[in-house]
């Protein structure tokens, strides 16, 4: 609850336990077994920001966040904290002016990014390609800058692969080996994205972040929640969204120092995803933004179960902590149990250790920034109930409230102009026609080359039978010569004989 200038979160032994608001920029960790209170810490939190006029931001995994557009239940229950922390005179159940986020736009308005925006590193973090495909996959984006080609979403995406496969050997010489396996490997990958869903999220309208960064009308702070119920169970997807996100921020935001109040917290849940990076390069930058982005004047602030989820590097950032019961049963719950306690400063009042395992739901050990920037004494401290509704909104006021989002006039509907795929397609399509063309070239030329064989055949058949004709003619020639020759020897011969004859008698007279 914001109270007297101060983040008022709780209380020990009647005394109240708050957070400064100009250290909340020294970035936080709210941490502890399922079901110790996080999610309600989180809500007072995001509440007390609100009414600070600071602009929040948080990640809803389960979905019960939605109930801060709502007024709390006067419950028995509420009327014992309420006694118990003294807050009668200062207490009133009240709703909260909530945007609702989306990426898949199921539950709240859709929240989109660019290709290029995201850019190389992280979509190979999404897709699990190995640094040879990553090399390959900058050299994509390369191309497409040298080119003027946008990369807006998958299409272009996908057209610029095969742009690039196509044409591997004459972007060698400049760019660097392509090898038709990386190419594939990445189009793959981009089947994996889609599958997840992800081509919802890649395109136009980008987010203006600075529509995460108003205030409401009476002046309060706008809570961004991010529905991530779906988007939680693609983990890659997930881990990469909040990169992105820090990304954004931090390049958008100017340098600010250190402020009375923050500009922006923002709250990720589930924070162990964040940090499980295999990329080694990827988790030097999560750990960079985080280090630099507290001079921008925002405040991040990571939900997770143990310390122990976080990097020692990131660890060291925050400076609030708040710590709910761990449960110590196995060995390496023990270990966490013990970095957990060492990472405060202790109270001589009480064992630290002791007092993270005997915590009940809603309390927590806690620890915040004093005004000189130093850790102080931990304390164990009832957290303060929040003011809005604790389960999840009524379906249909949720609905409404999310269509009639301002925010959803200027993202609901999706804009596809043109670039790299519309602009690769007329190139495609007239390789294709070129390539048709040429193959019609080739087969009417085949077509020809066959036609002459056909007719020079067709003469040299012509030839062989007129020569064949000739050659009969010829022997009929011949023939018929011989026997006028032989008729004509023949008929001397009888004639010559007749007349021998003819003599012989007339002489014989």
């Amino acid at each position: 609850m914001y109270f007297d200038g101060k983040i008022w979160m709780g209380s020990a032994d009647g005394k109240p336990v708050c957070l400064l608001p100009s250290m909340a920029n020294r970035h936080g960790l709210i941490s502890g077994a399922t079901g110790t209170g996080k999610t309600i810490t989180l809500k007072v939190m995001a509440e007390s920001f609100s009414d600070a006029g600071v602009p929040v931001f948080v990640s809803d995994i389960k979905g019960d966040l939605t109930g801060m557009i709502s007024p709390g239940e006067d419950t028995e229950r509420m009327q014992k904290l309420i006694e118990k922390y003294r807050l009668k005179e200062v207490w009133s159940y009240k709703s909260y002016p909530t945007a609702f986020w989306d990426v898949f736009g199921e539950k709240g308005t859709p929240v989109r990014a660019t290709v290029s925006e995201m850019g190389p590193m992280l979509l190979s973090r999404i897709m699990g390609l190995t640094p040879v495909q990553e090399g390959v996959l900058h050299i994509v984006f390369n191309i497409a800058d040298d080119q003027g080609l946008l990369l807006l979403d998958l299409k272009d995406l996908r057209s610029m692969l095969r742009e690039v496969g196509d044409h591997a050997a004459e972007y060698k010489t400049r760019y660097g080996n392509i090898t038709a396996a990386s190419v594939g490997a990445i189009q793959r990958g981009l089947l994996k994205l889609e599958d997840q869903g992800a081509e919802e999220f890649f395109g136009e309208p980008s987010l203006d972040i600075s529509d995460w960064l108003v205030q409401s009308e009476d002046g309060r702070g706008m809570i961004n929640v991010m529905n991530c119920e779906r988007l939680f169970l693609q983990p890659e997807l997930y881990a990469t969204f909040l990169l992105w996100m820090l990304s954004e921020l931090y390049e958008y935001l100017p340098e600010v120092g250190d402020l009375a109040m923050p500009k922006a917290v923002f709250f990720f849940d589930e924070a162990h995803l964040l940090f499980n990076l295999k990329s080694k390069d990827l988790l030097a930058k999560v750990e960079q933004v985080v280090r630099l982005i507290r001079s921008k004047g925002v405040g991040v602030y990571f939900i997770t179960q143990s310390p122990t989820d976080v990097p020692n590097t990131v660890l060291a950032q925050l400076g609030n902590r708040i710590q709910h019961a761990l449960r110590a049963y196995t060995p390496a719950d023990q270990k966490g149990l013990r970095a957990a306690a060492a990472s405060f400063r202790t109270n001589p009042a009480f064992d630290t250790a002791e007092a993270i395992t005997s915590c009940g739901t809603g309390e927590a050990v806690v620890s915040f920034m004093d005004e000189k920037g130093a850790p102080s004494m931990v304390e164990r401290c009832g957290i303060l109930p929040p003011q809005s509704l604790m389960g999840p909104a009524d379906e249909v006021l949720l609905a409404g409230t999310i269509a009639m989002s301002e925010m959803g006039k200027k993202y609901n509907t999706p804009v596809d102009r043109e670039s790299a795929h519309e602009l690769l397609a007329e190139k495609f399509s007239a390789e294709e026609e070129a390539k048709e063309a040429a193959a019609a070239e080739k087969a009417r030329l085949k077509e020809e080359k066959e036609k002459e064989k056909e007719r020079a055949a067709a003469v040299r058949q012509a030839k062989a039978e007129l020569r064949e004709e000739q050659k009969k003619e010829k022997n009929k020639r011949e023939i018929e010569k011989s026997l006028r020759s032989i008729a004509t020897s023949a008929g001397r011969t009888a004639t010559n004989k007749l007349i021998r004859g003819l003599l012989g008698s007339l002489l014989k007279r």
